[in-house]
């Protein structure tokens, strides 16, 4: 093997690498979030949870994604850590799927459609196909599957590009009596798992061991230590995902690097167990990539099969690893948990970034609605501590906006498409109207903590007129929020001409005042709390028409 050998073969690794990253990305946005939003629904029953870890991964191939979704979806409180163990499980079943499509390049035969078969044959037709939809079509749903078609026939170009490259190997006894050094099963294992963590993808690393495997010159018993190393291996990226998180979160890490460990150590300590008293004629034979997958399948599931019934189990060695101190209990307000479904490692995904933003703004908006309702009550039976927890929900939509404006600025520096970003604008334009609904809610309280501190009073026919102002005010902030959490553009039309009456009854109140101020049967200073009462109330109405306006424009 010369110098344009090797130039030839990181060529290859590089077309390899890069390819399967743009096939994953391709999938990943086609499925629009889609898929963590079903990881997200998880019920509590674990097989449901090997099968949907398992469809996941083998939609967006690759365990590291779904593992550390997983990750965040405990850090976020969204799914309990023994939920979480089922997803680790199927993670690890689905990522051989990789391995199974890899294996298509070794088809052998003269018949044209089984020739066809090979990914060689029928890539570069997935490629043009591919091209065509990136430089033709418009449609962010052609475009993403462009994407994947070329990703998948770039890795597949990289992988037979590095089989080319390193078949002159099989003629090299260094190479030989490197990986013979393999066989033995703690070198092989520390091997497999330094790559796999170096490149952070079990696939990957299981595709170039397929690739090296074409020289014909590494037998399986070789090949099959490094399988479970790069097993192992994969469990850095979680591991890396968890530090700074939740301790539940790093259970979640460890709960992967657990399930594979002990995986790995049954399996191998069965296998050569075995292997001492009845040796396998096929490990000393040539590893080809069908029989790699094949191990790489059947360790998996074997792994999933022993350590899906200790589930519980595998939950307590992880709480045992991970302590949490009194320090680091949970002390976050019940308002405030909306705010935790802003998890970081989202962002590796958009779309369910995204998604998740919106449930964030969901729990806004109605704190939104319940300070409005929370002020109004102040008109009728005024105390200190009513008005404290005004401040205190006003001060929790104040973190609410800080902290999703950021996170959208984030979701925003990533390659979204052109929906995405107009939900992203019409996110941040419900974000400021459900704040300056509490910020006014908040004004109105203190109008009302003046009323209060002067022991003052509106007359019975004033408090009468006040009284239908902010029950209207009222009526227009719920259909406001049903018409937010529901998108429904019928209530929305219903909005923007309850503003219009808001209006009409803020102006008759005024007039009304005046009237009373002239007869001398009201105050100058009544008349100031009165003005800044109405201009809160219209501009309220004032937002939840911007709303509504929002919703019927989307």
């Amino acid at each position: 093997m010369d110098i344009f050998n090797l130039l030839t073969m990181i060529g290859g690794l590089s077309l390899f690498l890069y390819g399967m990253h743009v096939l994953g990305e391709g999938l990943t946005k086609l499925s629009g979030g889609r898929m963590q939003e079903i990881l997200a629904k998880l019920t509590d029953n674990p097989i449901k949870g090997v099968l949907l870890g398992a469809g996941v991964t083998a939609v967006i191939q690759s365990s590291s994604a779904t593992t550390v979704m997983a990750v965040g979806f405990v850090n976020s409180g969204i799914m309990q850590l023994k939920q979480a163990v089922g997803i680790i499980m199927g993670a690890n079943v689905g990522t051989t799927v990789t391995s199974w499509i890899l294996s298509l390049s070794g088809i052998q035969s003269e018949s044209f459609f089984i020739q066809m078969l090979k990914p060689t044959s029928f890539s570069p037709i997935l490629a043009l196909i591919g091209v065509i939809f990136l430089l033709f079509s418009k449609s962010e749903k052609k475009n993403n599957i462009g994407k994947i078609l070329i990703g998948f026939s770039v890795l597949m170009f990289g992988m037979d590009t590095m089989s080319t490259a390193v078949e002159p190997l099989k003629d090299v006894p260094e190479f030989t009596r490197l990986f013979t050094a393999f066989s033995n099963p703690i070198v092989g294992m520390i091997v497999g798992a330094v790559l796999t963590a170096a490149i952070q993808s079990s696939s990957a690393s299981v595709g170039i061991l397929q690739a090296l495997c074409a020289t014909g010159a590494i037998p399986y018993n070789s090949v099959l230590p490094i399988i479970m190393g790069q097993n192992i291996g994969t469990c850095v990226t979680a591991l890396i995902s968890s530090a700074g998180a939740k301790v539940n979160a790093k259970r979640t890490a460890f709960i992967h690097l657990y399930f594979n460990l002990i995986g790995t150590i049954v399996f191998m300590a069965l296998f050569y167990l075995v292997y001492a008293v009845h040796p396998f004629a096929f490990m000393t034979q040539p590893a080809n990539a069908t029989g790699i997958a094949a191990i790489h399948s059947c360790f998996n599931v074997f792994a999933t099969l022993l350590l899906l019934p200790f589930s519980n189990a595998l939950v307590r060695l992880a709480e045992m690893s991970v302590k949490q101190t009194d320090e680091e209990e949970e002390t976050v307000s019940e308002y405030l948990r909306g705010l935790s479904l802003l998890d970081d490692r989202f962002l590796k995904n958009p779309a369910f970034a995204l998604s998740q933003c919106a449930k964030a703004v969901d729990k806004m908006a109605e704190l939104s609605v319940e300070t409005f309702y929370a002020t109004t009550d102040l008109m009728y039976d005024y105390s200190e501590e009513k008005a404290e927890k005004v401040d205190e929900l006003e001060g929790v939509i104040d973190q609410y906006e800080e902290r999703l404006g950021y996170y959208l600025a984030k979701i925003s520096s990533f390659d979204v498409s052109r929906i995405e970003i107009d939900r992203i604008y019409d996110l941040q334009s419900f974000i400021g109207d459900f704040e300056r609904i509490a910020d006014h809610a908040k004004m109105m309280k203190t109008s009302f903590k003046k009323l209060n501190r002067k022991k003052s009073k509106f007359s019975e026919k004033g408090a009468a007129e006040i009284s239908n102002m902010l029950n209207n005010a009222a009526e227009i902030c719920k259909r406001s929020l049903d018409c937010f959490l529901n998108n429904d553009k019928n209530t929305a039309v219903t909005i923007i001409e309850l503003n219009t009456q808001i209006n009409k009854i803020c102006s008759k109140v005024i007039k009304s005042h005046k009237k009373r101020l002239k007869n001398g049967k009201c105050t100058v200073d009544m008349g100031f709390i009165l003005s800044d009462l109405t201009n809160d109330v219209k501009s309220v109405s004032e937002h939840c028409k911007n709303i509504a306006d929002t919703i019927c424009r989307a």
